[in-house]
């Protein structure tokens, strides 16, 4: 089986790690890698969330079968295995911000705010009480010491590289944080479960929004917040009414389909944004949904951004160059699917530099608002990956 490389000296014998075990194969894999070096393992679930489909639904983590899928790997292995409740702390911080956002006109990254929140600061404080070396989790990213000390970089697997989403990541809980699996591709991961005979290596990968049910997030957010599915006008850019629709939390930024509209002069019609307060829909052509720069909040540094870097506005994205003066993100050509709600990583070659949420949109073209009046700053809206052509 691969040695891994947990970063805290060449004897690992008298050292403590705390692992982060979701009950899916990548944790499962690191906690066998820790207990490989001797050091004492322990593995730590937070039970997030336990409602509806989603507690057995392949694709979920941290609630019903996970938790004793994690377990039973802990068995397997011979290590200790604690499971907290933090549901009514996931449900604040991140079900309940995550309806609210759709209410404001906006996509959210749940599982950003997961990993900032209960897997990044309580699991944290939970296995520094529990008097732990450091805590590793089943993410593919990197950190590597730097001359200035720890630094965050991209999985070795691009296909599986995590990066954006760790971007709120603070350089002190990088000190603490490891990421054994950075440097292994998933296909390799699958294999040493199943050398272990792991249950889980055959496991199907957790979903970005896993604490949905069969992934319809719509159902519920109208069942959180039920005014989020009140009906609205369709309009263009001008402000004339084309259509109806049922609710904005059915549509996002650069959608096309589902609109049943004709696109004017044969141009097919996108979502350019989402007015929460009039509750309108407002479309256009592809053309407007170009971005020259972006505003961005809640802004997190890992680096050194002052000379040219490259900007991730969707997780599947491309970075593309860009510079950065700590408030203002400039793409140096136009960027498609840039829009609030979204996070905008920076990245120096491999290495994230940091990053924030885009408030702020700056259309390379100067859109008019609805109402008629002219305008560049675009408020609410997100691209979803699936949304763009």
């Amino acid at each position: 089986m691969d040695a891994a490389d947990f970063q805290l000296g060449p004897d690992l014998a008298g050292k403590r790690i705390v692992v982060a075990m979701s009950g899916g194969v990548d944790s499962s894999v690191v906690a066998a890698l820790a207990a490989q070096t001797g050091a004492e393992t322990i593995g730590v679930t937070l039970q997030l969330y336990d409602h509806g489909e989603a507690v057995g639904r392949a694709g979920s983590c941290c609630a019903g079968r996970d938790i004793r899928d994690a377990r039973a790997v802990c068995d397997r292995l011979g290590i200790a295995h604690y499971v907290f409740d933090h549901e009514t702390r996931f449900r604040e911080t991140v079900i309940d911000r995550f309806a609210d956002e759709y209410l404001a006109g906006r996509t959210p990254i749940p599982c950003v705010q997961c990993n900032m929140g209960p897997k990044f600061t309580d699991l944290l404080g939970l296995a520094r009480e529990l008097g732990a070396d450091c805590l590793a989790t089943g993410h593919y990213v990197r950190r590597v010491e730097g001359r200035n000390g720890s630094e965050l970089h991209r999985g070795a697997d691009p296909a599986r590289d995590q990066s954006y989403f760790l971007f709120a990541t603070t350089a002190e809980q990088l000190g603490y944080l490891r990421f054994p699996l950075g440097s292994l591709p998933k296909a390799r991961v699958r294999e040493i479960a199943a050398e272990l005979g792991l249950g889980v290596a055959g496991k199907a990968d957790s979903q970005d929004i896993c604490f949905v049910p069969d992934g319809d997030y719509a159902a519920l957010v109208r069942k959180l917040r039920p005014e989020a599915d009140s009906a609205g006008a369709i309009v263009d850019l001008e402000g004339r009414t084309l259509g109806e629709h049922p609710g904005l939390i059915h549509y996002t930024v650069g959608q096309r389909r589902g609109l049943t509209l004709g696109g004017g002069g044969g141009e097919p019609l996108y979502v350019i944004r989402l007015e929460p307060e009039s509750r309108r829909v407002v479309v256009g052509p592809r053309r407007a949904l170009a971005v020259e720069a972006a505003r961005l909040s809640g802004v997190n540094r890992l680096g050194d951004w002052s000379g040219r870097l490259t900007a991730k506005v969707r997780s599947l994205a491309k970075p593309v160059p860009a510079r950065f003066d700590g408030e203002m993100l400039v793409f140096d050509q136009p960027e498609y699917g840039v829009a609030p709600g979204q996070a905008a990583v920076l990245y120096d070659g491999d290495r994230v530099l940091g990053g924030g949420w885009i408030a702020e949109t700056v259309a390379s073209t100067p859109l008019p608002l609805a109402g008629g009046a002219g305008g560049g700053l675009v408020t609410s809206g997100v691209v979803p990956e699936q949304a763009l052509p």
